[in-house]
């Protein structure tokens, strides 16, 4: 009886181990596949990885690419489909001499969805990706689920006359990696960021000159059309790092465009919160799908 109980015991123990071994891992940005959608005469890069019955677009920021979503994938693919999009101009994007508008964009994430047969999707725009996802709403409703913005705007910045120039020209001059360096650097503010920091902006100075100038022209270019987003019908969420930028009046905007809404704020990261802290952005962007019906449990 003791020799069965014991064979009883090991061969639990054995079975248990195994199921351990066998458990799934999380999936990665190296899991995904690697496509490229016609748009116009160029390529536009996009990953796609996971599945589920919604599909989240990721849109990076200014001068970044889809890598900067790589610590969202672990989390999210196993409850959706996730598509990331390297922008027009930057990763492994055509990168033509055009004119960077969040328009032209907004129609690549379009020709992205359309190449990967998705209806509609949640888009999560980091910085000037908010700008971009604004766009995309403005040009298909339809295909949009939910806008969320990342530290970024939803609106354009009121600037003095001739600011918004000064500002876009330093990054069309001999010395615009410096000016890039101090710019990036200072959206770093937390200590012991550095490193993170330095690998952020290695991969942001990959990005052609005339593609970053270009970019900051058609978002802050007094010239440029309007992107503010106006009143949707679809959930407006929020994640900011907690920073007197977003100050009461831009959050009462933010609740003023739709009936769903939800404004959340992060203490103790700077500009790249879902790589400073990618544990707690990821708790917080699920609760916000969740609470509007937007992802799987």
């Amino acid at each position: 009886m003791i020799k069965i109980v014991r064979f009883a015991c090991v061969a639990a123990a054995l079975f248990a181990s195994a199921g351990c071994a066998t458990a799934p891992k999380p999936k990665t940005l190296a899991d995904g596949e690697s496509h490229f959608a016609s748009f116009g005469t160029n390529k536009v890069h996009y990953v796609t990885v996971g599945g589920g019955r919604q599909t989240i677009v990721f849109v990076h920021c200014w001068a970044g690419n889809l890598g900067f979503w790589r610590e969202q994938v672990p989390a999210f693919a196993d409850k959706a489909r996730l598509v990331l999009i390297d922008l027009p101009g930057h990763g492994q994007s055509d990168k033509p001499h055009t004119a960077y508008t969040m328009d032209f964009f907004a129609g690549a994430v379009l020709a992205v969805m359309s190449d990967a047969h998705v209806d509609q999707a949640v888009l999560v725009g980091h910085s000037m990706g908010g700008a971009v996802i604004c766009c995309v709403y403005r040009q298909a409703p339809e295909k949009v689920a939910a806008l969320v913005s990342v530290d970024g705007l939803l609106r354009r910045p009121q600037w003095a006359p001739g600011q918004a120039g000064e500002f876009v020209a330093q990054f069309g001059t001999p010395e615009y990696r410096e000016h890039a360096r101090q710019f990036v650097g200072s959206f770093f503010p937390v200590p012991g960021t550095e490193a993170l920091r330095d690998q952020v902006l290695s991969e942001m100075l990959a990005t052609p000159q005339y593609v970053m100038v270009g970019a900051m022209e058609g978002m802050f270019g007094p010239d440029q059309p309007d992107w503010d987003l106006k009143k949707v019908n679809v959930p407006v969420l929020v994640i900011n790092a907690r920073s007197p930028m977003w100050n009461a009046g831009y959050e009462s905007y933010v609740h003023s465009l739709s009936p769903q809404t939800d404004y959340r704020m992060m203490d103790g990261v700077g500009h790249w919160l879902m790589l400073e802290k990618p544990a707690e952005f990821n708790a917080t962007l699920t609760d916000l799908l969740r609470k509007f019906d937007l992802l799987a449990k």
